[in-house]
């Protein structure tokens, strides 16, 4: 009847709106089932990236294949891998136990013959010898002149000793480096740390704990502005940023974030270097005076501030793709697409797929091959992928027109690293330089003032960079804190740098 009509209008638009919010809602539990269960990699398989070859098909004809009911994935079957058994590294210390038989037991029991030694059977095992904490007491003799004793100028002298990280403290090097280590690779809060010298029967605090943090953050500050040149010297940087929490700040609540920045030098670079940088705002003002100075390629993310910043230092801007098939990702958990059916989203992450499979071949050419390759092979591709995104028409709030709409956004800058065999295709390594941070941040969850939080990362930046070369960090950052307050030099500053050990 017409007067019913309005009503059951009005109640079909609610129940679609429902159904709408009822899909959007099994999304989220699908992304956070994903999160929680599924696996981290965001790598393409394979057998996911040969599912159609779109660099060889026509652009009509790929919509065609998204449309084909027929169209189904063969999801391989799983294969177990072996596991390897742990390795014993072969310059550890080795302690013999011995089992030998007693001089009766040598005698053959049926003809009482003496038993010849044929061999030995060997088995290995790893033994725990718990930390030793020893003090170390020093002694510096006294001397004064006999002759002078009665005269009004007296002679005195004192044997010299080494300085210290932090005079007059009870702090040596390698506690020091174990403290740091602890906090800033392994993720030990400081008051963990406390409670664990407790059963060695030494009564620490965390404040002290806290203040040499500060400190030895303050100490190696000289080798974090040589690390931070080498990076501005060269002709690509990667840079990323993520939130902390510092309690105590000017004009800020406790609640409120604060960014610690990351910048790294390129994958080709030989002496590797990876910087931390704390500031109380996001800004990409920051950014710019971080980035004083360097003149190239800057690898960033989707943040509208790095377009600012390439502006005003005339940098040319590279975005990132892993950003661009993160949101895919996302996309591809859309419950309401059939499962077993190629859709959207899958064809995006070929595309990507695809890309990257490249990058893997030409990853050990050099400069000039990789470039000739991305220009014969990846442009190809990247057009393909733009025509197919131009063609796309989804709802801006769905997950696959978020993805579709940022890679719109992001194209100038995506499709840049064509343009040099010495670009990189995404910014996984300054994603990766941030990852430990990230990690520790779950564990101390906050840097309690603006001083702790820039100790912090100058530790950060020296861990890292240690870690990018190679190095034992516990060894590395004891050398540091040993020979870095008795250096007088340049040369000797220089020499404690990571690529210098």
């Amino acid at each position: 009847m017409p007067e019913f009509e309005s009503e059951i209008k009005e109640l079909k638009e609610r129940i679609e709106s429902k159904d709408e919010r009822i899909r959007k809602l099994e999304n989220l539990v699908e992304q956070f089932k994903h999160l929680k269960f599924g696996t981290s990699s965001e790598k393409t398989t394979s057998e996911q990236a040969n599912l159609f070859d779109e660099a060889e098909l026509e652009f009509d004809d790929q919509i065609e294949l998204i449309e084909q009911d027929e169209a189904e994935i063969e999801v391989p079957a799983h294969k177990r891998k072996k596991k390897k058994r742990p390795a014993i590294p072969e310059d550890a210390p080795v302690e013999d136990i011995i089992y030998d038989l007693t001089d009766e037991e040598k005698i053959c029991s049926i003809d009482g013959t003496q038993l010849v030694k044929m061999g030995e059977e060997t088995h290995k095992q790893v033994k725990i010898i718990p930390q030793q904490i020893k003090v170390i007491r020093h002694v510096r003799f006294k001397y004064t002149c006999p002759c002078c004793a009665k005269s009004e100028k007296k002679t005195f002298k004192t044997a010299p000793k080494p300085a210290l990280p932090i005079e007059k403290s009870i702090a040596t090097p390698s506690l020091l480096s174990y403290i740091i280590t602890n906090k800033y690779c392994d993720g030990m809060p400081l008051y963990r740390q406390v409670e664990t010298f407790k059963r060695y029967g030494f009564e620490f605090d965390r404040t002290s704990f806290a203040n040499w943090m500060i400190k030895c953050g303050d100490l190696v500050q000289v080798l974090i502005k040589l690390i931070q040149e080498k990076i501005i010297d060269q002709s690509v940087v990667h840079i990323d940023e993520t939130p902390v929490q510092v309690l105590k700040e000017p004009d800020k609540t406790a609640q409120s974030q604060s960014y610690m920045w990351v910048m790294s030098t390129p994958e080709y670079c030989e002496q590797k270097a990876v910087i931390y940088n704390y500031t109380a705002r996001r800004s990409a003002q920051h950014a710019i005076d971080m980035l004083d100075g360097f003149h190239g390629a800057l690898m960033a993310d989707g943040y509208p501030g790095y377009n600012k910043v390439a502006r005003e230092l005339n940098l040319k801007l590279l975005a990132c793709w892993v950003h661009a098939r993160r949101y895919f990702k996302k996309a591809q958990l859309d419950k309401s697409y059939i499962k077993g059916k190629v859709n959207k989203a899958d064809m995006a992450l070929n595309y990507i797929a695809k890309l990257y499979a490249i990058e893997k071949r030409i990853k050990n050419m050099s400069v000039q091959e990789k470039y000739e390759v991305r220009q014969s092979e990846s442009k190809k591709i990247l057009d393909a992928f733009k025509k197919w995104l131009d063609k796309q028409n989804e709802t801006p709030k769905s997950d696959l027109g978020r993805a579709i709409n940022y890679t719109r956004n992001q194209w100038d800058g995506l499709v840049k690293y064509i343009e040099s065999g010495e670009y990189p295709i995404d910014n996984n390594l300054a994603e990766n330089a941030v990852r430990p941070f990230v990690i520790g941040r779950k564990n101390w969850l906050f840097s309690d003032t603006q001083k702790g939080a820039t100790a912090s990362a100058n530790l950060y930046s020296l861990i890292e960079t240690a870690k990018a070369n190679g190095l034992n960090t516990f060894e590395y950052l004891e050398k540091v804190l040993t020979d870095l307050p008795n250096a007088k030099t340049v040369e000797e500053i220089e020499a404690l740098l990571p690529w210098n050990i």
